[in-house]
């Protein structure tokens, strides 16, 4: 998946926004028409757009409506058009900010870095054979999808955040099924048997999550 997306007609500004953003190692790509922004978007997917109102055929408000129709992938306008209208016609659409150019890439930066910040920083928690995605909840084992439940997905995104501390089983009881739940401590047990049986090589064995005896449980 391409980090960020720039739908830009004027080469010159796409060219230096491109090499300005892969220097702060994201990893880009440039569209110079909304029709090539969408090819390119189904093919690898982006985390962030940039996009342009005015291109040629069709325009940047085309391409956040039809993006918006299937994706929540955070849309940054970056337009010429200043004019109240215009920037309410782009957010109604869909898009998440709106920046006029010209901007000053010190300040469209700050932005992006804070997009990435608020909404991608635990995106994907990758610990050996283990990758988790917490925005779209699914989990590779060896590069093999496995289907997780709604509760064992939270134990273990809590797990491998926590990497290497030992957790109460309380703590982690009260954290993902609430400390007013019905359910007993023994569905903790349960859940942790259960994740086991999905991820450890030797369920009986295992490598990643440890039971430590008279506490709770460490990832590793």
């Amino acid at each position: 998946m391409l980090d960020i997306l720039i739908v830009e007609d004027h080469q010159e500004i796409g060219k230096l926004l491109c090499d300005f953003l892969r220097k702060e190692n994201y990893v880009v790509s440039v569209a110079t028409t909304g029709e090539k922004a969408l090819e390119l978007y189904e093919k690898y997917g982006a985390k962030l757009l940039i996009l342009d109102i005015m291109l040629p055929g069709m325009d940047g408000y085309a391409v956040c409506s039809k993006v918006r129709e299937s994706a929540n992938t955070h849309i940054l306008i970056a337009s010429a058009k200043t004019g109240k209208e215009d920037k309410l016609k782009g957010l109604n659409l869909g898009a998440d900010d709106y920046i006029e150019k010209p901007y000053d890439m010190d300040i469209l930066l700050a932005k992006i870095n804070g997009i990435f910040k608020r909404k991608f920083a635990r995106e994907e928690l990758v610990e050996g054979n283990l990758r988790l995605n917490a925005v779209n909840h699914t989990l590779y084992v060896d590069e093999r999808p496995v289907t997780l439940t709604d509760k064992e997905f939270e134990l273990l995104k809590l797990l491998m955040e926590n990497k290497g501390t030992t957790m109460k089983k309380e703590y982690l009881f009260n954290t993902v099924w609430g400390s007013d739940s019905d359910s007993e401590l023994q569905t903790l047990t349960v859940h942790i048997k259960w994740l086991r049986e999905k991820i450890e090589e030797d369920p009986k064995n295992p490598k990643h999550i440890i039971t430590v005896w008279g506490v709770g449980y460490r990832f590793e």
